[in-house]
């Protein structure tokens, strides 16, 4: 039987279950339910396998790739602007009314006043125009600043996976954890029910002797149920974890969760008192507002570019074509043309208020800054306050450890005493609650132990030791 198949069990036969006349059943499901934990599995994951398979696999973090490429490519793009422009150009035109200009006759033709003119027509009704004309680059600064912003770009995308790597890898550590935490929570449970039991089997053979209230047997058997059910919750809930699990690893059958993880993580990974110092050098939201803060800078300094003069060459070569008739062919009716020159541009009027545009960017520098400085104080919080509460909590697991063991010993004397007719039944119920109350918050503050422990690996820059 899998792990599916026994929580089908358990939850068909917890509320119907006979526990006065079937308690081989009851053992049944005990034995099952160790064998299952135990030997069900099929292969051992460990943490590290875990994160590096999220990692390798998983969707966004393969987008977030998809997006440093994407990047990258953009950065090379404008390299291309440094190789020389070549377009080729053709017209044909017709020409319904030819341009008309006043010609100083007076001046070429002494037998006309000194100041006569006449109107004289330039140009033909048909004209074609052909050729090539290319441009190289030979001063612009502005090509230069915006591969230096690309390359920024390039990093900040970089830095963006590593950020969403970052958040993936602790939901993973986190979701494992949980799972290493609920195996050791269910074989608790096991041990709860079995103890329960006894406990319900001894009052059940008290109220048959007619030595017991009804009332004190009632609520004995909801006490096992209560321990039953909370190992059917259990089971439910570990299983719920490894397809949560298998979906963060990016497994494409996340129904095969029919798994082990690392029972020796906790010899791998110790909780220490020691407090190292934040690597901020590994804290990817704070790499990357540094970036932007240098993106917009240099993004100052292509505004000031936008004032400096552009050289390069640039040159034609082609021909012209002047006919009064539809003839693209005519004879003697083309004529060649060609240059090469210095071409040197210097803007004055950009249509735009770049002094404005430069304090906005001015701005957006500063904000960076106090963003970063903001973060860093909430990480230098974050670390201290994760280890002030490590600390509380484990004080706390301390005193419950003990007091779960005295429970423990009281609860076998409660039921020793009471088969000797020396104690109550209800004083023996009550241990049992009381000790389902100590047992369940002991549960949640190994778990808070564990999850504050992520927390300051993750707000110090040291998660990656992790999968690393």
């Amino acid at each position: 039987m899998n792990s599916n198949g026994l929580l089908k069990f358990i939850q068909k036969n917890s509320c119907t279950f006979k526990i006065e006349k079937n308690i081989f059943s009851f053992f049944a499901i005990v034995v099952l339910m160790l064998f299952t934990i135990s030997t069900n599995a099929q292969s051992i994951i460990t943490l590290s396998q875990a994160i590096n398979n999220g990692l390798a696999n998983k969707e966004n973090i393969t987008a977030s790739k998809l997006n440093v490429k994407i990047s990258n490519l953009q950065m090379q793009a404008l390299y291309q602007k440094y190789l020389p422009q070549i377009s080729a150009e053709y017209n044909y035109l017709y020409n319904p009314i030819l341009q008309t200009s006043i010609l100083p006759i007076g001046i070429f033709n002494p037998n006309y006043p000194i100041d006569a003119t006449t109107n004289v027509k330039f140009g033909t009704t048909w004209t074609q125009s052909a050729g090539l004309t290319a441009n190289q680059p030979l001063l612009d600064l502005s090509i230069n600043r915006k591969i230096n912003e690309a390359k920024l770009q390039v990093r900040i995308a970089a830095l963006s996976q590593a950020q969403s790597e970052y958040e993936l890898a602790y939901t993973i550590a986190q979701t494992y954890i949980d799972i290493y935490l609920q195996n050791a929570k269910i074989k608790s449970l096991i041990a709860d029910t079995n103890r329960t039991y006894i406990s319900y089997t001894l009052l059940k053979n008290k109220f048959d002797e007619k030595c017991l209230l009804k009332s004190d047997l009632n609520k004995s058997k909801v006490n096992h149920n209560n321990a039953v059910q909370l190992l059917s919750d259990g089971i439910a809930l570990l299983i719920e974890d490894k397809v949560y699990l298998l979906f963060l690893t990016g497994a494409n059958e996340i129904e095969k969760w029919d798994f082990e993880i690392d029972t020796s993580l906790t010899m791998k990974y110790s909780i220490d008192n020691k407090l190292n110092p934040i690597n901020f050098e590994q804290l990817p939201d704070l790499q990357q507002l540094t970036l932007h803060s240098q993106l917009t800078e240099l993004q100052t300094k292509s505004e000031r570019t936008k004032h400096l003069p552009t050289v390069g060459f640039k040159g034609f070569l082609g021909a012209n074509q002047f006919s009064n008739t539809f003839n693209p062919v005519a004879e003697n009716t083309w004529f060649g043309l060609s240059y090469l020159g210095l071409d040197v541009k210097l803007p004055i009027l950009f249509g735009e208020n770049i002094h404005n545009k430069i304090q906005q960017l001015s701005l957006q520098t500063n904000q960076y800054n106090l963003q970063k400085e903001d973060k860093a104080n909430q990480y230098t919080k974050d670390v201290l306050t994760a280890k002030l509460k490590m600390e509380n909590v484990k004080s706390q697991l301390k005193t419950q450890e003990e007091n779960i063991a005295l429970s423990t010993e009281s609860i076998y004397i409660f039921q020793a005493r009471v088969k000797e007719g020396q104690e109550s039944a209800s004083n023996l119920n009550l241990e049992e609650t009381n000790f389902q109350l100590l047992e369940n918050d002991y549960e949640t503050n190994k778990k808070q132990l564990w999850v504050y422990w992520l927390d300051y690996l993750k707000a110090s820059g040291q998660l990656a030791i992790l999968w690393k």
